[in-house]
C-alpha cells in the first residue's frame, strides 16, 4: 500500500489533500490520531498534528494503525525559497550531513526510485500550461523512516501554497500516476534543484533515487565521500551512479568515477540510457 501524509500544519499539504480527497471516492477505513484514515484503492491517507520534517516513525505508526504493511510513503508539502519562483518538486529525503531539519545526522530514508520518477513525468505532463518549474531536489531533511519515502511540494512562497490549480495538479499526479519500473541509479554533483538529473529522468529511461548534490560533498576527504556514495547506493536499492560531471572538475568526476567503482558499482552517462519514444501521461 502507498501512504499519503498530509501535515495539518502545512497549508500546501492542506490543500493538496483537500484536491485529492475532491477528485475521487474514498472510504473511511478507520482512524489515525484521532481523525480519518481514508482509502482509495491501494492508496490510504492520514493527517497528522506534526510538521512533517518532525514525523519520525510514523510509517511504523500508521502500520499499527492500519493493520496493513505500508509500501510507500508520500508526504505533501510546501517548499519554501528565496526566489519565490512557482515549482512543483519531488524528492528524496534524509541528511548527509547534521540533521537540522529532522531526521538523523549522516542518514537517509529509503528512497521510492520508480515512483518518485514517475510522478515528476506525470507532474510535467499534468502542469503543462503553468509557469511552475517541474524539477527534482536533492535528498535534503526529515523526518527518518523505514519505509522508500519521497515529498511532493509546491512552490516556493505563501501566495504560491494557496494556489489551488497547483494543488490539483499534484492531486490529480498522485492519483493517476503509473509506475515505470527504470533502472535505477543515484546522482552525484550539481545543484539542489538538480536541472540535470531532471532533465535526464524526463528524456531517458531511468530512476532516480538519492542525488547527491555538490555541496554536500567533500572532494578533500574521499572516506567521507564514500560513505556518502554508499550510503546513497543501499538506501536507493541500486549500484549505479549517474556523474553530473559538467559540475566538476575532471579530476573531481574522475574520483568520484573511482570511488564508485570501489564499492563495486558502475557511472552511467545519458548516452547509456535508453530514450523515451513517447510521451508520459
Amino acid at each position: 500500500m502507498r501512504l499519503i501524509v498530509c501535515s495539518l500544519q502545512d497549508v500546501a499539504s492542506v490543500n493538496i489533500a483537500e484536491a485529492m480527497r475532491a477528485s475521487a471516492d474514498w472510504t473511511e477505513e478507520g482512524e489515525f490520531e484521532g481523525r480519518p484514515i481514508i482509502r482509495r484503492g491501494d492508496l490510504w491517507m492520514i493527517s497528522t498534528d506534526a510538521l512533517h520534517i518532525h514525523a519520525e516513525g510514523i510509517d511504523v505508526a500508521a502500520e499499527e494503525a492500519l493493520g496493513r504493511t505500508v509500501d510507500e510513503v508520500v508526504f505533501l508539502s510546501r517548499h519554501r525559497a528565496a526566489s519565490g519562483r512557482p515549482s512543483l518538486t519531488v524528492h528524496p529525503i534524509g541528511n548527509w550531513g547534521k540533521a537540522e531539519y529532522g531526521g538523523r545526522e549522516e542518514t537517509l530514508t529509503p528512497a521510492a526510485p520508480d515512483l518518485m520518477t514517475s510522478l515528476l513525468r506525470r507532474i510535467k505532463a499534468e502542469a503543462e500550461g503553468l509557469p511552475h518549474d517541474v524539477v527534482f531536489e536533492v535528498t535534503h531533511h526529515g523526518p527518518l523512516l523505514s519505509r522508500p519515502t519521497l515529498f511532493v511540494e509546491i512552490g516556493s512562497d505563501e501566495r504560491a501554497w494557496e494556489d489551488k490549480e497547483a494543488a490539483a495538479v499534484l492531486a490529480r499526479s498522485l492519483l493517476e500516476v503509473k509506475v515505470e519500473k527504470c533502472p535505477a541509479a543515484i546522482g552525484i554533483g550539481g545543484g539542489h534543484y538538480a536541472p540535470r538529473f531532471s532533465e535526464v529522468a524526463l528524456s531517458r529511461r531511468i530512476s532516480f533515487g538519492h542525488m547527491l548534490p555538490s555541496y554536500a560533498m567533500d572532494l578533500n576527504d574521499a572516506d567521507s565521500l564514500r560513505r556518502s556514495i554508499a550510503a546513497a547506493m543501499e538506501a536507493s536499492g541500486t549500484t549505479t551512479a549517474y556523474v553530473h560531471r559538467k559540475a566538476m572538475k575532471r579530476s573531481e568526476a574522475t574520483m568520484v568515477s573511482s570511488l564508485v567503482r570501489d564499492l563495486g558499482g558502475e557511472t552511467v552517462d545519458s548516452s547509456d540510457l535508453e530514450g523515451f519514444n513517447r510521451a508520459h501521461s
